[in-house]
């Protein structure tokens, strides 16, 4: 029964150091991303739109306006990335972690007006900066 207790403690731990459960999607259009091996010339075109749409406010290893982003997908899901690049709004009023992100960050993402297969092209690119 102790090891039971102390292994659910250190599940509910771990979740909440790490800021987001595996399970959690987030809001918006994206419901489930399959990964398989990295695309590199997804991550050429990610790293790309990244610089041009997300590097005023995001850095990898340091809080500038946004949070860094190194470790970014061993975090949160591609689900709830992906929503919350297309959906920062909705993500930010619905969904709890991004509203805590808000919270302590004290500034909005704005809306970057991505499709899908950029957000998409963005993730890959954050994989590979883990």
């Amino acid at each position: 029964m102790k090891i039971t207790l102390l292994i659910t403690f250190i599940t509910v731990l771990l979740i909440s150091i790490s800021g987001c459960s595996k399970e959690d999607k987030g809001i918006g259009m994206i419901k489930e991303v399959k990964l398989g091996e990295i695309d590199k010339s997804m991550v050429t075109e990610g790293q790309a739109l990244f610089q041009k749409k997300c590097s005023t406010c995001h850095r990898m290893d340091e809080k500038l306006i946004g949070s860094a982003l190194r470790g970014i997908t061993k975090r949160r899901t591609p689900e709830w990335i992906m929503n919350m690049i297309l959906n920062p709004d909705g993500m930010i009023k619905e969904n709890k972690e991004a509203r805590e992100l808000f919270e302590k960050l004290k500034v909005r993402m704005a809306p970057q007006n991505m499709n899908e297969d950029e957000a998409r092209k963005i993730l890959e690119y954050l994989r590979t900066v883990n």
